[in-house]
């Protein structure tokens, strides 16, 4: 073999692993742009449903007027910052009220009591499924498989038990 020739497996391993990366986070950056798009889209297509439904009163609620107090939103943006306040306040008492119903002093301590009081996540050793997919239209028609063969299953089982 010449120097040219002499293969380079780690950095064909890694080569590869760097494009499965590199794939990944496209993916997830197109994902994430059509969401976006997709919500701009929906949005304006409802603001624009509004608008075409009842233009005088659309039009009061983004300017304000002496009947309406508040623009429309300002009035959404207190509503978002009121909600935000109660759901964060209200989470906060809740945890702080099971923390102080177990008892504990630390995290440790209450990783360690919840871990004793929720139940356990069975094992999956070895897999009893597929685990690897080739992408998401492998998975979704292994879903759309098993899902019939459950219902195949529960078909036999109800003719049986009607005999």
């Amino acid at each position: 073999m010449t120097g040219e020739q002499t293969p380079s497996f780690p950095h064909h391993r890694a080569d590869t692993r760097d494009q499965a990366d590199k794939l990944k986070y496209q993916s997830a950056a197109f994902l994430t742009g059509v969401a976006g798009v997709s919500m701009l889209g929906a949005f304006g297509m409802t603001l624009g449903m509004a608008k075409k439904k009842d233009p005088e009163m659309f039009n009061k609620g983004i300017m304000g007027t002496r009947e309406l107090r508040e623009a429309g939103g300002a009035l959404a943006m207190r509503a978002l910052g009121w909600g935000t306040l109660y759901a964060v306040a209200g989470f906060s008492i809740f945890c702080f009220g099971v923390w102080k119903l177990m008892g504990v002093k630390d995290l440790q301590e209450f990783r360690m009591k919840a871990g004793h009081i929720l139940p356990t996540i069975p094992k999956n050793n070895p897999p009893q499924s597929r685990t690897e997919f080739e992408g998401l239209n492998d998975l979704l028609q292994y879903i759309i498989d098993e899902d019939e063969k459950k219902k195949c299953k529960m078909a036999s089982k109800s003719l049986s038990d009607q005999e």
